[in-house]
């Protein structure tokens, strides 16, 4: 017997990514929670003074979901942070709602967002001395970053 792949349009959707229209609500979302950051103040200590970046909203095809990527300025406090935003989830929703028209507002859940660091560190990596040695570059085509010599 041969192995068999389930049919289905589920395989398919995977595959491609998120539809129009799942882009476009996330994007409304991020903008209009983005806006909600910087108008109403959420009484709670641990988000006094703290300014949110919120850098990507993803939906679930159904759009029952929504998956917040955040990031407090300066990466200070980002555990206590996300704690904080998972306490007050439910009124941010509820002022979602008020500014977003939508048959169901996702549930928030909230997600610190790395592609900073990320992006940080394979910047460090291009720019180092060993993958320009790679490419076969001069030594004196580099930024003076790392004054080491590699052997």
């Amino acid at each position: 017997m041969g192995t068999s792949k389930p049919s289905g349009n589920s395989d398919k959707r995977a595959k491609k990514g998120p539809s129009q229209r799942q882009l476009r609500v996330a994007e409304n979302l991020r903008h209009e929670l983005s806006q909600i950051f910087t108008r109403i103040d959420i009484r709670d200590e641990d988000l006094y003074d703290i300014v949110i970046t919120v850098s990507e909203i993803r939906t679930s095809p159904d759009m029952r979901q929504a998956t917040v990527f955040v990031m407090p300025l300066g990466g200070k406090n980002k555990d206590i942070v996300i704690q904080a935003l998972g306490r007050h989830r439910k009124f941010l929703r509820g002022e979602l709602s008020r500014k977003v028209s939508l048959k169901y507002m996702p549930e928030l859940h909230f997600r610190l967002d790395e592609t900073f660091d990320e992006s940080g560190r394979i910047s460090d990596v291009l720019n180092s001395k060993k993958v320009a040695q790679d490419l076969g570059e001069k030594s004196s085509d580099l930024p003076e970053t790392d004054s080491s010599i590699d052997s």
